[in-house]
């Protein structure tokens, strides 16, 4: 039955008895009408415990409030978990690796360059005079020439220590301090190499031997000197001269009676200027003793005012020097000694001086000439143009010093390009010995120079960041100056068509016969005097001693080599030759770490003045 009313709106109005429903199901209706209607929407929890049952309401998460991040406590507690899992296991990796046995590996065998070091190191050893420490290690060396200076009546003063020059028991001061500058120089360029190999303080030992006696040979303390001790004994036998000395006798240094004479020199200014750089250069390798350090730095520029202000060669006509170390000019030790004391002391003059034009032109810079690039005990130009390039490539000082400067490097660059085979500067040996000294006498100690000059200058440039250098418009790269260098001290190491090793105790086949008193008479108890020992001289059996480490003057131009102890050409060693040795053996040892860029620089000022700080902030 249906009933039918009128709407208020004008419609009508029918209502059914099916549709009528109670208020429970209409409400329940409505509910679910609500739930499909808001169900595309998100609602919030509140919301959603309204419309859901008890049942129906999803579990609430648990979290974590770590201050700055809210995170699940599930993946709070596995991090959390992992983190500590994780730290044990590498503490028990740890523990394992410390309580478990291992083996290190070895180190590589050292190369030749670092064996042939220690051996040539040794030579030092051998020609200590005075006092010997306990530690020398030359078993047939002792004590030797303990009155020298004070048995010389015109003297009577300290002279006792220092080393025999060669295979006589002479102390020539001018080759000595030479020698001690090169074997300091190779000290501030490549001391972490001597650490490798487990010789800094060794080689430190010896230049401190050396320098301790040149402080001995003038007056140290003051700060102007009138002369220095130039040489202790005495070598000269031409014209039939039979008075007992250094070399007329052939006897052990340790029983020579004889009177020691002590030249000494009042202008002298080549000797001068190198014992200054000698001092000055041992002053940076001692910069951590600062009392020794100026000690040396004081006598250095002691000798070096006294070389400016008594102007002459130590060594005239006539004199006992000039039979044996004849200086022939003292300009390029003006430029070697001033470089020195600049690096030493930081003070500009000497600079000012090693960079002036005209000490240049005198030292040789500007001009060729058969011996230009030889790098010696007499001639130190082509050894301070390198020293001062250096300053160039990594200072670069800049005016006034820039145009010597800017000569000094060019001129290195020619002298690098004189080394190399390509050119013909120098005539080689048909083993590949360059012929520096021309086809003369004595080699070895010229190769040596210039072997060490090539590697330093190879890496000065490396260090500068330069792969090479230009020989007019053809471009070297710096491993052929090492390449160089390694031919020619490997043809002293045994790599030549003698087979023959020129160092004393490296390899199997070394010269036997040294020129050399010492190595060539027996420490058998027994004093041979002056004339007595002549028979050790001329005798054709091998020295009873091995001079281990000593360098001998070397082969000839055809590369022939006599092993004879009367002929010195061929087999006596010198300071200055193994001094050289040592310095290319470094420079060529080891792996290529490169030189210590900065020490030499430890007293150098900056080149320029520090800029001022800038204005404080502008405020209204």
């Amino acid at each position: 039955m249906s009933m039918f009313g009128r709407d208020p709106w004008g419609g009508p109005l029918e209502i059914n008895a099916a549709d009528s429903a109670t208020d429970d199901d209409r409400s329940r209706n409505l509910q679910d009408f609500d739930r499909a209607a808001l169900s595309s929407r998100a609602l919030d929890e509140t919301q959603q415990s309204w419309l859901l049952g008890p049942s129906e309401q999803k579990k609430k998460k648990k979290y974590v409030d770590l201050g700055c991040i809210i995170v699940s406590r599930k993946i709070f507690v596995w991090t959390v978990g992992t983190i500590l899992a994780a730290g044990f296991l590498a503490g028990l990796i740890i523990l394992i690796i410390k309580t478990v046995p291992h083996h290190h590996k070895p180190h590589p065998p050292p190369d030749n360059y670092t064996l042939a070091l220690h051996k040539a190191l040794m030579f030092f050893n051998a020609q200590r005079s005075g006092p010997l420490p306990k530690h020398n290690n030359v078993s047939w060396r002792g004590n030797s020439c303990m009155k020298d200076g004070l048995s010389d009546p015109a003297i009577h003063r300290n002279l006792v220590g220092g080393f025999y020059d060669a295979g006589d028991a002479i102390k020539f001061n001018f080759p000595q301090s030479f020698s001690l500058t090169m074997l300091s120089w190779s000290v501030i360029e490549y001391s972490a190499k001597y650490e490798a190999a487990g010789e800094l303080n060794h080689i430190k030992e010896i230049i401190k031997w050396g320098t301790d006696f040149l402080l001995k040979t003038f007056n140290s303390s003051a700060d102007s000197i009138d002369r220095i001790a130039a040489q202790i004994g005495v070598g000269d036998t031409s014209g039939g001269n039979t008075s007992p000395n250094d070399h007329y006798c052939w006897e052990r240094p340790e029983d020579i009676d004889y009177p020691r004479t002590v030249y000494e020199c009042h202008s002298c200014s080549d000797l001068a200027a190198e014992m200054a750089a000698a001092l000055a250069a041992a002053s940076i390798v001692f910069k951590d003793s600062k009392t020794y350090s100026q000690k040396l730095v004081h006598g250095a520029k002691t000798l070096f005012k006294f070389s400016r202000d008594q102007r002459g060669r130590y060594s005239p006509g006539g004199s006992d020097p000039s039979h044996f170390y004849n200086s022939t000019n003292y300009y390029d030790e003006y430029v070697w000694g001033g470089a020195w004391l600049y690096y030493a002391t930081g003070n500009s003059s000497y600079l000012q001086l090693a960079t002036t034009t005209g000490i240049a032109k005198h030292a040789g810079a500007f001009w060729g000439g058969p011996d230009y690039g030889v790098f010696s005990w007499d001639n130190k130009l082509a050894g301070a143009q390198v020293l001062l390039s250096r300053l160039r490539l990594f200072l670069s000082p800049g005016y006034p010093y820039e145009e010597m400067l800017r000569t000094y490097h060019n001129q290195t660059s020619i002298i690098m390009c004189s080394y190399l085979p390509v050119f013909t500067s120098f005539n080689r040996t048909k083993g590949g010995l360059i012929q520096l000294n021309h086809g003369r006498p004595q080699p070895l100690q010229y190769v040596v120079n210039a072997a060490f000059l090539a590697t330093l200058y190879s890496d000065y440039l490396e260090a500068a960041d330069t792969p090479g250098w230009y020989c007019g418009p053809n471009f070297f790269s710096t491993d052929v100056l090492r390449e160089f260098a390694k031919t020619q001290i490997d043809y002293i190491l045994g790599k030549n068509p003698r087979k023959m090793s020129y160092l004393v105790g490296f390899g199997s086949h070394y010269p036997k016969h040294v020129h050399h008193r010492g190595a060539s008479i027996p420490k058998n108890r027994v004093k041979y005097n002056c004339k007595g020992g002549w028979k050790w001289r001329d005798s054709k059996k091998p020295n009873p001693n091995t001079i281990v480490g000593a360098m001998v003057a070397g082969p000839d131009k055809h590369d022939g080599f006599q092993d004879v102890r009367t002929n010195y050409n061929y087999t006596e060693p010198t300071l200055a030759g193994n001094a050289g040795l040592v310095a290319a053996l470094v420079a060529l040892s080891g792996e290529k770490p490169g030189i210590d860029k900065n020490t030499i620089f430890s007293a150098v000022p900056p080149m320029f003045p520090t800029p001022p700080p800038p204005p404080a902030p502008w405020k209204p």
